[in-house]
């Protein structure tokens, strides 16, 4: 009708994936948000970081990282007020494409 505003029309877009994929087999080992992480974690990461990668909450991250670092995969460094994440060396193993 005409007594309605103007209105601006954008399209959504899809996010791209992350940078970094997981394997299938490490995605069917840990599942896909997990391996996606550590998978990530080639270089070390905060979970701020780490959630803009993924178009996941800060939340959710922290969630999954916990279970990673319970797990022995991934250990916290302190970098000044932040904290980053960064893989072990059994979190690396597991990521390492062997063929």
């Amino acid at each position: 009708p005409e007594n309605w505003p103007p209105l601006v029309h954008y399209p959504l877009t899809p996010p791209s994936s992350p940078a970094y994929t997981a394997s299938p087999e490490l995605a069917r080992l840990l599942g896909p948000t997990r391996a996606g992480l550590l998978t990530a974690l080639a270089t070390p990461a905060s979970t701020s970081e780490l959630a803009a990668r993924h178009y996941l909450s800060p939340a959710t991250v922290s969630y999954h990282l916990g279970v990673l670092r319970r797990s022995g995969l991934v250990t916290p460094i302190r970098d000044g007020r932040y904290v980053l994440y960064r893989r072990t060396a059994q979190g690396t193993h597991l990521t390492t494409d062997r063929q």
